[in-house]
């Protein structure tokens, strides 16, 4: 899977046992299904048990190979996920991940916790002697 969507399962709403996380996993796998043709390339969506976003739950994660990581807080199982599927539409052509703020849909303008570069590894031969 080239394309991978993380939701946390630990988020609660301030003051509740409400974890709107799994509400979350099911709605939006379902969404991408119905999604077809609209969405390229196939998006794995999984749970994690924690993305330290306790403040703003439900928050969500975009991971790609070679692509920006993004992170979203404050998602709402019950009015975002038309966005969340907008977005891995989107986040699917963009080859290395990386987009303004502007021009992600709806809610995720405003919502993004992180945007993390991906990670290159780089491995040069080192010429200074081991000791």
């Amino acid at each position: 899977m080239e394309h991978q969507i993380t939701i946390c399962t630990s988020c609660r709403h301030t003051g509740t046992e409400c974890r709107p996380g799994y509400q979350l996993i099911k709605r939006l796998r379902e969404a991408i299904a119905l999604a077809g043709d609209a969405i390229p390339q196939d998006f794995a969506v999984s749970g994690v048990a924690c993305m330290a976003g306790c403040d703003r739950p439900c928050t969500v994660a975009y991971h790609g190979t070679r692509k920006a990581t993004y992170l979203f807080g404050d998602i709402d199982p019950e009015t975002d996920i038309e966005d969340l599927v907008a977005f891995a539409g989107q986040y699917a052509h963009l080859h290395d991940g990386w987009c303004s703020s502007c021009d992600r849909p709806g809610k995720l303008r405003k919502s993004t916790l992180a945007r993390v570069p991906a990670a290159i590894v780089a491995i040069e031969e080192s010429k200074a002697k081991a000791s």
